[in-house]
């Protein structure tokens, strides 16, 4: 008999969720059937974009794992075998490799419940959550593909301690640009600084209009946007002409009533 722990919503919340707004809770899980295969989480996500995405009371949040096999009955996953499952919060799972996803959104989370990933070596597989899962990409693509950065460019990047932010910023600045960050704490701004941003400022202590009449007075050619609202509506009119602008995130916006957008105009 395996049994399993996972967590669920045990009551509604608004605004920030809290411990008391989730329980851990233990379950039999049945044998397998042909095909099927027994994975142990090794590392469970905790992202953002979870808060916005529609949970019931009882049901497991959304989140990526990494997972090991630990037994199975599909020749093509073997004992071992490392993957990539979007089954939420919860240590075994008993599943089929071409499962339809429950947690499954056009353009927001996969098809397929599970993918296989290559064995990292001497690199720790919780990359797969971060700098090479769907954090590092999103810095990535939204940057090189959104925001195309040139040589000289002023680069602003909002949340810039973040999973997605740091990868962001680390690579504008690859490309020879002048990167200027915002963080919460000290901690964070000297974090960032030891990443090699060029400028950095804690927004609760220092304006966005300050810190770019400091840092970028004639403008800025990219932005990168984590926050949302009208942190953003400021940046956006600090854009150089043909300023170009990656709306990545709305963190400023995830815990408010109804996920409300605020201040904007784009």
């Amino acid at each position: 008999m395996v049994v399993a722990r996972r967590w669920i919503q045990s009551k509604p919340f608004q605004g920030a969720a809290t411990l008391e707004c989730f329980q851990l809770i233990e379950e039999e899980l049945p044998g397998l059937k042909n095909d099927e295969i027994l994975i142990e989480a090794l590392y469970l996500s905790v992202d953002p974009y979870m808060r916005v995405y529609p949970i019931q009371v009882d049901r497991t949040p959304i989140a990526l794992q990494v997972a090991r096999v630990t037994e199975s009955k599909n020749a093509d996953y073997p004992v071992g075998k490392l993957v990539l499952a979007m089954v939420g919060w919860r240590d075994k799972t008993v599943l089929h490799p071409d499962q339809f996803n429950p947690y499954y959104v056009p353009r927001f989370a996969p098809e397929k419940t599970i993918s296989e990933l290559p064995d990292l070596g001497d690199f720790p597989s919780s990359l797969y959550l971060g700098i090479l899962g769907m954090p590092g990409l999103s810095g990535y693509f939204g940057l090189l593909r959104q925001c195309r950065p040139k040589k000289g460019d002023v680069v602003l990047i909002s949340s810039a301690a973040s999973a997605v932010g740091s990868v962001a910023g680390q690579i504008a600045k690859l490309k020879g640009c002048t990167v200027i960050g915002s963080a919460g704490s000290q901690k964070k701004i000297d974090w960032l600084k030891s990443l090699g941003f060029d400028y950095v400022f804690n927004y609760k202590e220092t304006t966005l209009d300050e810190a770019l009449q400091k840092f970028a007075p004639d403008g800025i050619d990219c932005y990168f946007d984590n926050v949302g609202g009208s942190y953003s509506q400021t940046a956006l009119n600090a854009l150089k002409p043909r300023g170009r602008m990656c709306c990545c995130g709305y963190i400023s916006a995830y815990d408010t009533l109804n996920h409300q957008l605020g201040e904007c105009n784009y």
